[in-house]
C-alpha cells in the first residue's frame, strides 16, 4: 500500500507542474490577448464617437420640436 504522504506529495507535484504549464501557455498568448483587447477598444471608441456625433446632430432638432409644442 502507498503511504498517504506519498499520495500528497504526488498530488502537490502534479499541481505545481500544472501551474507551471498554464503559466507558460498564458505567457505565450499574452501578446495576442493584448492585441485583441486593443482592437476591441479602438472599435468601441469609434462606435462611441459615432453615437456622440449622432446625439449632437439630433440635439438641435429635439430642442426645436419641443419648442413647437410649447406655443
Amino acid at each position: 500500500m502507498i503511504p498517504l504522504t506519498t499520495v500528497v506529495v504526488i498530488g502537490l507535484t502534479v499541481l505545481v507542474l500544472l501551474a507551471i504549464g498554464i503559466g507558460l501557455a498564458e505567457a505565450a498568448q499574452r501578446s495576442a490577448w493584448r492585441r485583441i483587447a486593443a482592437e476591441r477598444r479602438r472599435a468601441w471608441e469609434h462606435r462611441q464617437r459615432q453615437v456622440n456625433r449622432q446625439r449632437q446632430m439630433h440635439r438641435g432638432r429635439e430642442t426645436e420640436s419641443w419648442g413647437d409644442e410649447d406655443d
